[in-house]
């Protein structure tokens, strides 16, 4: 069997394998689904680990986000559907487009990132994130401590992982901001 994981932040790409046929299956949900990931990534953060030649320490564990995963969701399923896999939807639209189309927002944070990586032809949980933690670039987007949040998504034999790092203003902060004393610009960051 050959499999394919792409990892991204913003428009980092990393092409890893070649695609496989599909198997039609209904998309995994439920409780089960959502902690089996998270103990597998918050395992490996916890402990700290080398992401190819890099050491990354131990980070705080990721918390899932709904709106990561139906962001992800939404790409798995169009990439089956429409017989591509790429970080770029075939409508044009970015990584970041979907994550903040489905929900995920900038708007009252004082610092938003977001990545994603993103395979195909694994058969399991187990399977796929041992993939992405043997790819440099998968395993930098999963130790990466500017992430907290992730949402994760399989259609078929494709697999999205998306992630978040929002902080907040600090309230005083918020508060000059509300009076209009100081005057935002929109930046959004990657993560490498």
């Amino acid at each position: 069997m050959r499999k394919m994981i792409f990892g991204g932040v913003l428009l980092l790409i990393l092409t890893i394998a070649i695609s496989t046929g599909r198997s039609q299956q209904p998309p995994p949900t439920g409780e089960r689904f959502k902690q089996d990931f998270l103990n597998y990534i918050n395992y490996n953060r916890a402990r700290g680990c080398n992401c190819g030649t890099k050491w990354f320490p131990p980070a705080p564990p990721l918390t899932w986000n709904n709106m990561l995963q139906k962001s992800a969701y939404g790409h798995a399923k169009d990439m089956n559907d429409r017989r591509y896999f790429s970080h770029d939807s075939k409508d044009g639209r970015s990584m970041q487009d979907r994550i903040v189309f489905a929900g995920y927002i900038f708007k009252g944070y004082e610092s938003f990132t977001v990545g994603e990586n993103i395979a195909q032809g694994q058969q399991s949980i187990n399977e796929v994130m041992a993939d992405w933690f043997k790819s440099e670039g998968h395993c930098h987007n999963l130790m990466n401590p500017a992430f907290k949040e992730v949402g994760i998504s399989q259609y078929n034999d494709y697999w999205v992982q998306d992630f978040g790092g929002r902080v907040p203003f600090a309230p005083g902060v918020l508060k000059k901001i509300q009076e209009g004393k100081i005057k935002l610009s929109q930046q959004v960051s990657a993560a490498n």
